[in-house]
């Protein structure tokens, strides 16, 4: 098998899908490994490194998707990339297609295999390729946030920790899992006043052995939403429903009646956001405010930490490639129902049911697709 690694086009994303060492462990399966010139400089990893990895070092993204069996990224691939994928091609990325019914359906007419990272599974109910980026992300949640409730980003002048003598910030997180207990533990480090919002009692009562009293646990209900995200300074939306868009759990109505100044972080907004007032921003231009409130809504948070993140995630992504490309995409599902549930689009027919229902399009079995 070839697999392509090009360089990501989406603003100010410097991860890369492969790093020269993951390059060399599909180098070692016999397998060939393309990359786009540059793919990795921004964080480090040399042209050079990826050829001493055995890597070939290809001039443009066109040269390696023309090659590339598979595809490895990071983001979900942008029109001139789509334009580029073919029939039969494996596209291995975060795709997040539920908030993105166009993109869908131009995935589909080119009759590429898309395999999303957000939805393979594990053996405990988990997202083991969802879940690096998410702890990433809920990290960085609250770090952007306490930087958002300075003045000069339109904040409240807060310092999350307060001083002696002075009240600390009040931080509500909405999601319980990954995401959620990553921004929940770095509020508590920065000695912010910290709850967690979320519908599962089993999670509850988990974040509550955790934590112990530093924690506020409340159980999610319409009223308990509104009555802490209105006394928040920093909201963090956290909420996942693996593969669908997320849901809306704060009204717009709710954001207005936030204190002036106050902040939301939508780490969701991959999703299409947990907020009414949700628009996806870039690291360039990350955030903007609305009824006075400063929301924060990088699409791809994690990119800010870009190598960090690649590292991260290719720790969890090579073992899934390695399948692919040593038994092949029908094999490799079959052997593995984990990876199974990672196929979201399969020549032409959509394979993941949250996928088909929020965009709109009739859905397959991911085993009836494969064996038809």
């Amino acid at each position: 098998m070839r697999i392509g690694v090009p360089k990501e086009t989406k603003t100010h994303e410097y991860r890369v899908g492969m790093t020269p060492t993951s390059a060399r462990e599909l180098v070692l399966h016999g397998h060939e490994v393309v990359v786009e010139k540059g793919c990795g400089r921004e964080i480090g990893l040399a042209d050079g490194a990826y050829e001493a990895a055995g890597a070939a070092v290809l001039d443009s993204a066109e040269e390696v998707f023309a090659l590339a069996d598979i595809v490895v990224k990071i983001k979900e691939p942008l029109p001139p990339e789509v334009s580029m994928l073919r029939e039969n091609q494996v596209l291995f990325t975060f795709l997040h297609l539920a908030p993105d019914p166009e993109l869908t359906r131009r995935l589909k007419d080119t009759g590429c295999i898309a395999v999303a990272y957000e939805t393979v599974t594990d053996d405990r109910g988990g997202l083991p390729l969802l879940a690096p980026m998410s702890e990433v992300a809920g990290r960085m949640a609250v770090q952007a946030g306490a930087h958002c409730l300075e003045l000069e980003r339109g904040g409240r002048g807060i310092l999350l920790s307060g001083v002696p003598g002075v009240p600390v910030g009040r931080v509500v997180v909405l999601g319980g899992g990954v995401a959620g207990t990553n921004a929940a533990r770095m509020a508590m480090g920065f000695e912010a006043s910290v709850t967690v919002i979320d519908i599962s009692l089993p999670r509850l009562y988990d974040l509550d052995l955790r934590f112990g009293p530093t924690l506020n646990t409340i159980y999610s209900t319409r009223d308990a939403i509104e009555e802490h995200v209105a006394a928040a300074d920093l909201v963090v939306g956290a909420v996942l429903v693996p593969g669908a868009a997320a849901p809306r759990l704060v009204t717009e109505d709710t954001v207005r009646g936030m204190k002036r100044g106050s902040v939301i972080v939508d780490v969701a907004i991959d999703q299409g956001g947990c907020t009414e007032t949700s628009r996806p921003t870039t690291h360039a231009d990350p955030v903007y405010v609305e009824h006075g409130v400063v929301h924060y809504c990088v699409a791809n948070m994690p990119g800010a930490v870009a190598r960090t993140s690649t590292f991260a995630l290719n720790n969890a992504t090579l073992p899934f490639i390695v399948s692919l490309a040593d038994k092949g995409v029908r094999a490799a599902m079959e052997d593995d129902a984990h990876l199974l549930d990672g196929l979201n689009v399969f020549r032409g027919r959509v394979t993941y049911e949250a996928v088909a229902r929020d965009t709109g399009e009739e859905y397959v079995p991911a085993l009836d697709a494969l064996a038809a």
